[in-house]
């Protein structure tokens, strides 16, 4: 049996949800798994449909971190697993070592969730918490790097990149809707991301209203909610966008696949912000798997998820002339076409069926 302790779980939505199941998933494939995840509106009716054991620990925050480490500590001390994973070393934090021996542990890192300043007290109690772990996983070389900055043991840090199962099939119902929403415009633009400064949604509206001379049918799509949608929906009233910009605070599953497939352009230009940073970036590898090339920024662990020249480019995503014309060298002469092809085979690289066994190999 495996165990996966998470602060991160479906239907909560979000890249480290997204991965937490997927490896949750992927480990079920080889043995039973038991899963210790945080309560979340909703979530009876996910796990009751789910192959996973799940346990949710509810509670306020503050409390609900003892009470889910009492838990684990409890289940670990009465039975034996092949492995333990960890979303983070805040799930670790709390779990007594003597229940860690023999069991082989794993804990994921993924960039912001470990850039404390060497010396701060969060500095402090992470690396303290990373010396239970056998196994640190970084989710890119970046990633790697900045834990060894912050005196992350070396050693112990291996790089495993997220998986995912995509594509899945796009259902004509959502096809149908997806063809409604971009109509016959071109270039079409997409982006799936949280609403928030690092993924500087800001910049790409500013470019979008740059490139209308250029492509006059041109429009966006962007599927995601945040603290920064108002910010964004005045911004988008501003540039005079009400034609060109769709907001989709909610778009499931099915339709979010088919406006990836729709697509010409999966658009995502991220920024280093305060501490946080991409640590890798799994929604370029999603729409690769459709053959749609990507556009990230050179900040943090995006250049794991796009080969620059071949399955899209990096720009830098603070100089809106560097997204502007990063865009225009996309679609010169139909090479958005060749970049699409070539980012699909390199999505194939990433399916949780070959990133689990990296894993398991160290087992």
């Amino acid at each position: 049996m495996f165990i996966v302790i998470t602060r991160n779980f479906p239907p909560d939505i979000g890249g480290i949800q997204s991965l937490m199941e997927g490896l949750s998933k992927e480990l079920a494939n080889h043995s039973s798994v038991k899963v210790f995840a945080d309560n979340y509106l909703n979530c009876r009716d996910y796990d009751q449909n789910s192959v996973l054991d799940i346990e949710r620990i509810g509670g306020f925050k503050i409390i609900r971190k003892f009470r889910k480490a009492n838990a684990v500590n409890e289940y670990l001390k009465n039975n034996k697993v092949k492995g333990i994973f960890f979303d983070h070393w805040k799930s670790l934090e709390h779990i007594k070592p003597e229940h860690l021996n023999n069991h082989p542990n794993f804990c994921l890192i993924h960039s912001k969730e470990i850039n404390h300043p060497v010396g701060s007290s969060l500095n402090a109690r992470m690396n303290k918490a990373f010396k239970k772990a056998n196994y640190i996983i970084a989710n890119s070389k970046y990633t790697k790097e900045l834990g060894e900055s912050m005196g992350l043991e070396t050693k112990k840090i291996h790089i495993i990149h997220p998986g995912t199962n995509y594509p899945v099939k796009i259902e004509k119902e959502s096809e149908l809707k997806a063809r409604e929403i971009f109509g016959s415009a071109f270039p079409k633009i997409i982006t799936v991301a949280r609403l928030d400064k690092r993924k500087n949604h800001q910049n790409i509206l500013m470019s979008i209203k740059n490139l209308i001379p250029t492509y006059p049918d041109i429009k966006y799509v962007c599927i995601g909610d945040g603290e920064e949608r108002k910010n964004l929906e005045d911004l988008k009233k501003q540039l005079g966008l009400e034609q060109q910009v769709v907001f989709l605070q909610r778009a499931n599953e099915k339709l979010k696949v088919s406006l990836l497939n729709e697509s010409n352009l999966f658009l995502m230009p991220s920024v280093i912000y305060k501490k946080s940073v991409e640590g890798f970036g799994i929604s370029f590898i999603e729409a690769g798997s459709y053959a749609k090339g990507s556009i990230g920024g050179k900040a943090g662990g995006q250049s794991d998820a796009i080969e620059d020249g071949k399955t899209g480019y990096l720009c830098d995503g603070d100089d809106l002339n560097s997204i502007y014309e990063t865009i225009l060298k996309f679609f010169k002469n139909d090479q958005y076409k060749i970049l699409g092809l070539q980012a699909k085979e390199f999505s194939k690289k990433f399916k949780w069926e070959i990133i689990i066994k990296k894993y398991l190999s160290l087992i």
